[in-house]
């Protein structure tokens, strides 16, 4: 079975056939079928595992997003002539890296595009949930509001609270950077330390042990990827150090958080709120989540402007351009990232 060097440089005789498992931006849709020979899903509903099966078995390039369970198990069924699996968008969770890698299936991914959008909803809930926004809204559509008062609807000030951010990657500084603004401390866990210009910048201070940082944050955001080190990883014990009255915020993946755990802090009143744009079961939500007045729940939204999921369309297109002509994809998931 060739490896992934020898795939990087293959030439596709001919048009490559591309499947599509979601539907993209309009602008996106139509030029990948100016390129390629290519089937779109126009009805955008998530492919059956059978359809992925079928989808994979005849085709050069499969483009599937996050909602797509890319297995060991379904990359062994893929056909011969898979060659590139270019996924829209940055996560690549959804794939098993080393699989493709065994069958010389090259996997591409878009990062950066979403960096700043996803950022900037993090933002609205690290802002939200301190405030008590959810219960704001509802209280008002209810008409249950009986006017302002001096103690009605308190929350907590940003200012002089510590932001704990887990993950500093793009995301984890792209929130830090905007987080700075509110006069928020940042502190912050990665399993790498940055650099010192990087935290100068920032005015980021570096926690090596994670347990540390959540102790010491009245904030606490997640933007680490969901690996086996990192799944179900924020547990009951480190529920139990956060401070009375803090709160969670996950904009990553859901399966980073065990769900009983959350809501029974939630219950409990050890936390404030928590702000969710993403769950372990998509789309299903718990409705002990859903119930409780300041838990601000989105529909999984961090990426979704329509500026950030055109671009994440064409580097989809530049990565099977490119690997189509011959050439390494410019966003090739690299070896090193699963060996």
């Amino acid at each position: 079975m060739p490896n992934s060097n020898d795939t990087a440089t293959r030439r596709v005789d001919g048009t490559p056939k591309v499947i599509v498992t979601r539907q993209l931006m309009p602008s996106v849709e139509a030029r990948m079928v100016e390129l390629y020979d290519t089937s779109l899903n126009s009805g955008d509903a998530p492919f059956s595992r059978d359809q992925l099966v079928e989808a994979m078995h005849d085709t050069d390039v499969i483009v599937p997003t996050v909602t797509d369970r890319i297995d060991a198990d379904l990359i062994a069924k893929a056909g011969d002539r898979l060659g590139l699996i270019a996924s829209f968008g940055a996560g690549t969770d959804h794939i098993d890296l080393k699989a493709a890698r065994d069958r010389g299936i090259i996997v591409t991914n878009t990062p950066s595009v979403f960096t700043d959008d996803t950022a900037d909803l993090t933002m609205a809930l690290i802002i939200g949930v301190p405030r008590r926004v959810r219960e704001g809204v509802a209280l008002v559509r209810r008409g249950k509001w009986t006017g302002w008062a001096p103690s009605g609807m308190l929350g907590r000030q940003l200012g002089g609270k510590t932001l704990g951010i887990i993950g500093m990657g793009r995301i984890g500084q792209a929130v830090a950077h905007r987080a700075r603004a509110f006069g928020l401390k940042i502190a912050y866990h990665n399993r790498h330390r940055l650099p010192l210009a990087v935290e100068t910048m920032l005015g980021a201070e570096f926690f090596e042990h994670e347990d540390e940082l959540i102790a010491a944050s009245d904030i606490v955001t997640l933007h680490c990827p969901a690996t086996e080190r990192t799944i179900g990883f924020y547990d009951s014990g480190r529920f139990d150090l956060m401070k009375e009255g803090s709160c969670l915020i996950n904009t990553a993946r859901g399966d980073l958080v065990d769900q009983e755990a959350l809501i029974s802090a939630l219950e409990s009143g050890k936390l404030a709120g928590a702000g969710l744009d993403v769950y372990p079961e998509e789309p299903k939500v718990d409705k002990r989540l859903l119930a409780h007045p300041n838990v601000m729940t989105l529909p999984h939204i961090g990426s979704a402007t329509a500026e950030g999921r055109e671009a994440s369309g064409l580097k989809v297109i530049a990565n099977i351009r490119m690997w189509a002509d011959g050439h390494r994809p410019p966003d090739q998931v690299l070896d090193a990232l699963v060996s």
